[in-house]
């Protein structure tokens, strides 16, 4: 029996669902699965818990409510139906919360909500205050608004983005799924349920699966979310929400689901910001001496440290850092654009200003702008 004592302790939850179980696999709202999850959420908050819901479905219940036999492809028809059951779920999560005496916020947010700083630093503030208040924040993608993550974004995701941006101790990412299984259980109902394994094992991801035609993420991205979750040291759980009573489980350290565990340490506010920003705008090839640094002596990158520059990037924008092998060891703002860091790539510090031809900064990338994967 694996122990689960540290999830049982924890006091800060976000917990995301998904659409094929809000929406009873594409025929509507289920009342009765809505019900049944705010009841245990009801019960978390008795016990002195913050919680944040991440909630799916409203693309998917505005098609049922508009009639249409399929999940349209042209995206006014999804931003159409977002608006439509956006509206449909939130009451319909109102409703069920007032039965417990417990307000309900919601909150859509966009990918740059949580890209620019100053975008952040305001909803981190807002979510904090919404929990200090005993309100339960509601969160959703603004798909009525946007045009990208309607078509490539997911919750699981923005579910990992808001446990940084509330320093969670637990990521639940409840599907219809009984977890994270070695096989697709839906072509396999005997495939073995992984139980506990650290979130970086990198057969994992030789088991993970596409998502269903309802939700637009299936083990993929709840793998890519649960490691962007543990960035900031946040251990996620997936465990099926059509289990009778399965987030109360979880909460109470049972042995369900998926465990996808981390050691990692929470980081500074300004560090889970920039772990948050999940398209680099270019990508630096470092020397073993220079990744030794980033690792060993918590130093700043260098230029003489960088052998290779791929992409076009300006000035303050993110760029990923790999090691000889091609992994990323490391994130960070850029102190000079693609051009300019081609010209100086390799070089001394002391070599600076009389190649660009201006005094600039000595590091390619400050430690304080900088993380560490």
């Amino acid at each position: 029996m694996i122990e689960r004592a540290e999830i049982a302790s924890a006091r800060r939850w976000v917990i995301k669902v998904g659409s094929a179980l809000l929406t009873d696999d594409g025929r509507g709202l289920d009342v009765d699965i809505i019900s049944t999850l705010v009841a245990q959420l009801a019960q978390l908050r008795a016990t002195g818990c913050e919680v944040v819901l991440v909630s799916s479905g409203a693309v998917a219940a505005g098609i049922v409510r508009l009639g249409w036999a399929a999940r349209p492809q042209l995206i006014h028809e999804l931003q159409a139906a977002a608006a439509v059951g956006q509206s449909a779920l939130v009451q319909c999560y109102e409703t069920a919360f007032k039965h417990y005496d417990i307000a309900t916020a919601q909150i859509l947010l966009v990918h740059d909500d949580v890209v620019a700083r100053d975008r952040y630093l305001n909803a981190r503030r807002t979510l904090q205050t919404l929990l200090t208040l005993g309100v339960v924040p509601i969160v959703n993608e603004n798909d009525t608004v946007i045009t990208e993550e309607i078509r490539f974004g997911d919750n699981d995701t923005l579910a990992a983005l808001v446990a940084n941006l509330i320093d969670a101790d637990v990521l639940v990412l409840l599907t219809d799924q009984q977890g994270f299984c070695v096989e697709d259980p839906r072509d396999n109902p005997a495939a073995e349920l992984i139980e506990s394994r650290d979130v970086y094992d990198s057969a994992l991801d030789e088991m993970a699966g596409e998502g269903g035609t309802l939700g637009r993420g299936g083990m993929v991205t709840k793998l890519r979310a649960a490691r962007l979750a543990a960035r900031s040291g946040t251990q996620t759980v997936i465990a099926s929400g059509r289990v009778e009573n399965s987030l109360s489980s979880v909460v109470s350290g049972a042995n369900v689901g998926t465990w996808l565990k981390t050691d990692a340490q929470p980081r500074p506010a300004r560090k889970q910001w920039l772990t948050g920003i999940e398209q680099p705008s270019g990508r630096l090839e470092l020397s073993e001496n220079a990744v030794r640094g980033l690792i060993d002596s918590d130093s700043s990158l260098l230029p003489i440290g960088v052998c290779g520059v791929q992409g076009e990037f300006a000035r303050g924008d993110m760029v990923s850092c790999h090691n000889a092998q091609g992994r990323e060891v490391a994130r960070g703002l850029v102190n000079y654009s693609a051009v300019e860091t081609r010209l100086i790539l390799g070089l001394p510090s002391s070599d600076l200003e009389s190649t660009l031809g201006y005094h600039g900064d000595q590091e390619l990338i400050r430690r304080d702008n900088l993380v560490l994967f």
